[in-house]
């Protein structure tokens, strides 16, 4: 309930304009603070990422608070429209609940490859998005994109989310250390391997 009453809380704050629909079908009998409650409820608790194996359990023990849950595609597909959403919400939980030990002063940003299918064929998902590049660490090229992840560093400890980033591998250059160059300007920022260069330290 808790997880439930601070999504609806975000949404009348600012949230519910980021997904704000003009249609007949403007009020779905299952809102879309109660797919994200959903979503993250069993994320948490139950340790599930997979979105078939979230539906499934929420068809089999939430239906007495989600009577209105219908099918996996319809879920699947509310939980994609609402995408625009998640980024702002995920922000805000960033903000709200950053633990006090860690560094605002320090910051690490890695990496690691989103692949669409392997770099010995033609990529056919997401082409407009999606690039061919080299992953060092698997010593693989792939069809895909790069996340980058710059967190908040904790001593000995796991480090915490700042933000993300999304770009096509081939395009590690110039154009994407400036576009963190305002974040990074405000915190010492630790990068992995090519990143830590002398471009790094122009911006």
């Amino acid at each position: 309930m808790k997880i439930y009453y601070y999504v609806c809380e975000k949404f009348e704050d600012s949230l519910r304009f980021r997904c704000e629909r003009f249609s007949n079908n403007k009020e779905p009998k299952l809102t879309d603070q109660e797919i994200i409650t959903i979503y993250l409820f069993v994320m948490q608790h139950q340790g599930i990422f997979k979105m078939s194996k979230i539906h499934q359990f929420a068809t089999e023990y939430l239906l007495d608070w989600f009577p209105d849950l219908g099918s996996y595609q319809a879920f699947n597909n509310r939980l994609n429209r609402i995408s625009c959403v998640m980024g702002s919400f995920v922000e805000t939980l960033l903000n709200e609940f950053v633990p006090k030990e860690s560094s605002r002063s320090y910051n690490v940003l890695d990496s690691m490859p989103i692949i669409t299918c392997s770099g010995k064929r033609a990529g056919k998902v997401a082409q407009e998005i999606t690039a061919k590049g080299y992953c060092s660490t698997k010593s693989m090229y792939y069809y895909g994109m790069k996340l980058h992840a710059l967190v908040f560093a904790i001593q000995a400890n796991c480090h915490i989310q700042n933000r993300s980033y999304l770009h096509q591998p081939v395009s590690m250059t110039s154009a994407f250390i400036k576009r963190l160059g305002p974040e990074l300007k405000t915190a010492r920022s630790l990068a992995i391997k090519y990143i830590m260069t002398l471009l790094f330290f122009k911006i």
